[in-house]
């Protein structure tokens, strides 16, 4: 349950931080290469192509990351210790 619930949490922050990347991105790709802003056509192109790109990355990313960050966790015991086992563990 803790794999899941953290790839959701990895799932949902990779899609904010890639759409906010998307966007960086985008704006940076109409100064560069100077898209023209007839009728908003570079806001157009930044927020429908760069945007949803940049968090449809961002979201997999995240999830594979977090997903992958929480199965190799080895910190957290999933069985508890009795006082015994823990401290000749620690010797």
């Amino acid at each position: 349950m803790k794999i899941a619930l953290l790839i959701l949490l990895g799932l949902v922050l990779g899609l904010l931080g890639g759409a906010a990347v998307g966007i960086g991105a985008g704006v940076a790709w109409v100064e560069l290469f100077k898209t023209s802003n007839f009728e908003g056509y570079s806001a157009m192109l930044v927020f429908f192509t760069f945007m949803p790109i940049g968090a449809l990355l961002g979201a997999v990313g995240g999830a594979l990351l977090f997903g992958i960050m929480a199965a190799r966790n080895t910190d957290i015991a999933v069985e508890r210790l009795s006082l015994q086992e823990r401290d000749q563990s620690y010797r």
